[in-house]
């Protein structure tokens, strides 16, 4: 089935999982054109498709939707479907060491959006729900398409959006497809690190064919990367002083680095779909991904401000800008970081479509991450503590890039260097020469479907559905700690020269080359030794343990849903109708820490979601579609969240002694809110072109803050010293994540997709795409102050011009999203936000399809991604004082798909 045969299935009333799942009988031949009708043909293929594609898939659904298909087989119109997501209207993308990784739904970060694959919901390799779309090679993905609306019969739906992964179904074609493609890549900021690589590639192939009589069909994709990622970051601790004339504001300290990633990834998607009757489809389809994203980060890490002012100090308006800073020892810094990831996703899908409007079919579908996330601290400096060895005196300067420095001793030198601990982080006694963290996450995730239709010939309700899901997920967390010691207790020790690599310029930061070695081979050789930090007891690392969690959640959905359609005059109306039941059983397994040591706990909680839904859609005879959707939405909330930890004490600052205590909340219910959208489409040429204009506005009814609310601690061990305080309350405090708050959102996008041709023969093969979304939010904290939310843009705005004929297509593409609380990672692989600025992104193609002859079946391009070289920066309530500076530099990528005829 065609992606517009899907669409118009799905506004038949067919679930993404069915629509996906369906084929149809097999098309009559047409008749052979004569070479005179032939001539009169316009053939229209690669990105232009792809975007017409879109534009019927986009006029056919009765949801609000976006999405993007791939211009032939393993050919996204992007270097990753992260990029091409963020292309779409109302959506942009956090980037990662230069990747769009993230996806941002109507102003909203990812942790209000789902991400399904081929209709079902996914594990992920993060910590929370929200998917990194590094998991998914691009040359594997078909199609995906954006939700901004839900059904009653779509499971699994988010927020502010649902987003739908697909991949080849084989008797969705007609022909044996055999496809190869490679690319090579360019980062021009060099080889940063030793070790790492300026020069990178992607393979892939893909092969599809059909069988008995095109019954059966088999589809098979693979992708290998092999790439390096290079980043230049400025990072601060943070800024002392108040910013006051009296008090100016300097910067506190420095802990920045240079990043070279080496990202290998392997996936491989396949389908078996059968048709044994014209009645019955079957699909049989799995998915896997094996992701090693390996990095090496050095640099210095400098206190500064924190540790006194400056001396001959440059002050504007409360704000150093410039001095001296005394007495400087710095900790130089080989740190690794890791993460290594299996993802496997399958399912079977089986479809009856009776001859007589019955329908029924049945979906499973299994999903599972194993993650491992490691990463690796190791310190170096002049001397052990923070008083010994040769202190630098460091001239700075603050700007809008961050700080550049002027230190006077020379940090590559391994004479002055040496393996230690600098400022005595490991209290002063015994040296803490660093520090490793292992993060090791299993997910898993069961999913059961069965639907039952039935369709009505000439009537108002075209067909009822009616359907269960039952979603079985759970998720573990382990953080394995240890201190990085010297061997036999040493406080210093110099750095084999065997394990010494080529310095590490840090001159775009003015200090120069610092000493490089790898961590790892220090600790497999026993330079470096390991001194695990869990343990049972009082004494327990109750900062680890609290990382940890186990979490489970039984979904148990119930739908049905009225799909209609009814002429009037020459005006069609289509939409659907209907309501979704879910019943939650959430549990999360932890700690809790009494004086005794930390004992198991089970909690959680079990409630109902009523969800109705409205969609519908007026297409008049003049190719205008207008759209109205209201729905109850709602959104689970992030699982790190609902971990079990608690941590207590008794408070004695105020009048009364009490317990007070912080965890995760296993009782935390989903965001909620009531949702309508308002939607004004032209469509041009058929469905060549659009313009569109979209309203929303959302109610939302619960949010999630962290909070202090009244907890009994009444089944809990009694904390250190509670006799003390006769007539002690067992009823206390607990600051947790809680559904308290509230809000509205509401916002419109204008989006258009162009070929200009439309308006004038003379503009044949040019063309535009784009959009742009405002999204204004008034959420509302525990206190009734407004409050920014995570990955919160006001505006985001992308566009293509193309031009594309003959066999040559040229693009180029800008994408921009304002200032928005981004997600960054911080000590020990736990998350931190921090207001980023907002980016503009450009990037550009050109390439040439070969039609007839020897090459035929040929296409090259030249990409080039990030060409004005786009910062990614984050900065406090001052916006002089720059707390990350990134550069990631411009990739060039040149490569060829191959379509064997």
């Amino acid at each position: 089935m065609s992606a517009t045969a899907c669409a118009i299935a799905m506004a038949g009333g067919l679930t993404p999982a069915a629509a996906l799942a369906q084929t149809t009988q097999p098309e009559t031949p047409a008749p052979q054109e004569t070479d005179a009708e032939a001539d009169n043909v316009i053939v229209v293929s690669g990105f232009r498709e792809s975007l017409e594609t879109a534009v019927a898939e986009k006029k056919n659904s009765n949801q609000i939707l976006e999405s993007v298909t791939a211009e032939d087989i393993g050919k996204l119109p992007d270097n990753s479907i992260g990029e091409s997501i963020a292309r779409l209207p109302g959506v942009t993308s956090q980037r990662l060491n230069g990747r769009a990784n993230g996806i941002s739904i109507r102003g909203f970060g990812p942790d209000f959006s789902q991400t399904l694959l081929n209709g079902r919901e996914q594990t992920t390799t993060s910590d929370v729900r929200s998917v990194d779309f590094d998991q998914y090679p691009a040359e594997v993905v078909n199609q995906v398409v954006v939700y901004k609306s839900p059904t009653a019969s779509l499971v699994g739906q988010g927020l502010v959006g649902t987003i739908d992964v697909r991949t080849i179904r084989p008797l969705d074609l007609d022909e044996r497809v055999l496809a190869v493609g490679a690319r090579g890549s360019w980062a021009d900021l060099g080889a940063l690190n030793a070790g790492s690589e300026e020069f990178g590639y992607r393979a892939n192939a893909t092969y599809v064919d059909q069988f008995a009589d095109d019954t059966l069909g088999i589809a098979l994709s693979a992708s290998y990367t092999d790439e390096p990622y290079q980043l230049q970051e400025f990072n601060a601790w943070g800024y002392a002083g108040a910013g006051t004339a009296a008090d100016p504001a300097v910067i506190g300290g420095s802990k920045s680095f240079v990043t070279s990633t080496q990202l290998k990834r392997f996936g491989v998607t396949g389908a078996v779909q059968w048709e044994p009757s014209p009645n019955w489809n079957v699909t049989l389809d799995g998915f896997y991904s094996d992701f090693d994203d390996d990095q090496s980060k050095r640099g210095i890490e400098l206190p500064l401000g924190f540790n006194g002012p400056p001396t001959n100090a440059t002050v504007e308006d409360g704000f150093t800008n410039s001095g001296t800073f005394n007495n400087v020892r710095g900790v130089v810094r080989n740190d690794v970081f890791q993460r290594e990831a299996e993802l496997f996703s399958g399912g079977l899908n089986v479809e009856y479509e009776g001859d007589d409007g019955w329908s029924a079919m049945f979906d499973f579908g299994y999903s599972r991450t194993d993650r491992s996330e490691l990463s690796i601290e190791s310190y170096s400096g002049t001397g052990f503590g923070g008083g010994n060895g040769a202190a630098d005196n460091i001239g700075f300067q603050s700007g809008d890039t961050g700080t550049v420095f002027n230190p006077t001793l020379n940090y590559s030198d391994p004479n002055l260097i040496v393996l230690t601990d600098p400022l005595g982080w490991g209290g002063g006694v015994v040296p803490q020469a660093g520090y490793q963290n292992d993060r090791i996450v299993d997910d898993e995730l069961k999913q059961y479907r069965v639907e039952v239709g039935k369709e009505f010939y000439g009537s108002f309700l075209s067909q009822v559905l009616f359907g269960l899901n039952y979603t079985d997920r759970t998720k573990s967390l382990r953080a394995d700690e240890a201190f990085v010691r010297l061997p036999g207790g040493a406080l210093e020790a110099t750095i084999p020269s065997q394990y010494l690599l080529e310095p590490t310029d840090l001159s775009y930061l003015g200090l120069g080359p610092i000493v490089s070695y790898d961590a790892r081979e220090l600790i497999a050789n026993g330079v470096l030794v390991l001194e695990p930090r869990v343990s049972s007891g009082p004494g327990a690392a109750t900062d680890v343990l609290s990382k940890s969690f186990d979490f489970s959640e039984k979904l148990m959905t119930g739908y049905l849903q009225a799909n209609i359609e009814q002429e009037f005059g020459d005006t069609l109306l289509t939409g659907n109708f209907g309501v979704q039941a879910i019943n939650t059983v959430q549990k999360s397994t932890g700690l809790i820490f009494p004086p005794s040591g930390p004992e198991p706990r089970q909690q959680g909680a079990e409630y109902w979601d009523v969800l109705p839904s409205l969609n519908l859609a007026l297409r008049l005879p003049s190719d205008t579609v207008i759209r109205f959707a209201a729905a109850r939405e709602i959104m689970r909330p992030r699982i790190d969240d609902m971990r079990l930890s608690i941590g207590y004490g008794i408070d004695i600052t105020g009048p009364t002694p009490i317990i007070r205590g912080s965890s995760g909340n296993p009782a935390l219910r989903p965001y909620r809110a009531n949702a309508f959208d308002l939607n004004i489409e032209q469509y041009f040429g058929g469905s060549d072109g659009v313009l569109s204009l979209q309203l929303f506005y959302k109610d939302l009814k619960s949010f999630v803050f962290t909070s202090r609310v009244p907890y009994d601690f009444s089944t809990f061990p009694a904390p250190t010293n509670a006799a003390t305080y006769p007539g002690l309350s067992p009823i206390g405090t607990i600051e947790r994540p809680t559904n308290i708050g509230g809000g509205k959102l509401y916002g419109g996008e204008l989006a258009a997709t162009l070929p200009f041709d439309v308006f004038t023969p003379a503009l044949d093969g040019f063309g535009v795409t784009g959009g742009v979304g405002y999204t204004k939010t008034e959420i509302e904290d525990q206190n009734g102050n407004l409050t920014t939310i995570p990955g919160y843009s006001e505006w985001v705005a992308n566009g293509t011009l193309f031009f594309e004929k003959g066999g040559f297509d040229a693009r180029g593409s800008v994408r921009y999203r304002s200032e928005f609380l981004g997600d960054f990672t911080g000590f020990g692989g736990t998350p931190t936000r921090r207001t980023a600025l907002g980016e503009t992104i450009v990037d550009a193609q050109i390439g040439y399809d070969f039609e007839g002859g020897m090459l035929d079946g040929l296409s090259v391009y030249l990409q080039g991604q990030n060409l004005t070289d786009e910062r990614f920066a984050s900065v406090g309530a001052d916006r002089r004082q720059v707390v990350d500076y990134q550069i990631y530099g411009r990739r060039f990528l040149a490569g060829f798909t191959y379509k064997f005829r």
